[in-house]
């Protein structure tokens, strides 16, 4: 896997079937090893060393319905009253980040209405609050301390 703009962790990875699977501490078993799994797991690491937010706090690739349509979400932070807190959509490395990646989340945010959205494809990372259908980018992602006090 290419190296990522994020900080390198400790990571398990074996082989199922010829294929590569890593470990996702989230979970808590191996998954295959996609480009976007490579990001997904870079960044739930950011977020727990970081930010400082718990495991407890992470939902992984959870379903929901926006519309007829059933999604699923990469990466959600929930709140203490177990809320959405912080909705992450991770793409490959090699999938630029555009304005069809920007509706694609805010299309969730309708559904679960987390505080902050966050894009990545590993190279280039977005967070953002999305207030009456405006886009308001912020410099950093929110820290657990900051929104646990």
């Amino acid at each position: 896997m290419e190296s990522l703009n994020l900080p390198a962790f400790a990571y398990k990875v074996k082989h199922v079937n010829g294929k590569p699977h890593i470990f996702d501490i989230i979970r808590r078993k191996f998954v295959s090893l996609t480009p976007e799994e490579w990001v997904r797991q870079h960044f739930i690491h950011l977020l727990i060393k970081e930010y400082g937010y718990p495991k407890s706090l992470f939902a992984v690739e959870t379903g929901l319905q926006y519309n007829t349509l059933a999604k699923r979400t990469d990466i959600m932070i929930l709140s203490g009253e177990s809320l959405p807190f912080l909705l992450v959509e991770c793409k490959a490395p090699f999938i630029a980040v555009t304005d069809a990646t920007f509706a694609q989340i805010s299309r969730y945010n309708f559904t679960l209405q987390p505080q902050y959205l966050a894009v990545t494809n590993g190279m280039s990372h977005y967070c953002f609050k999305a207030v009456n259908g405006q886009i308001h980018f912020m410099d950093d992602f929110p820290k657990y301390r900051e929104f646990n006090n």
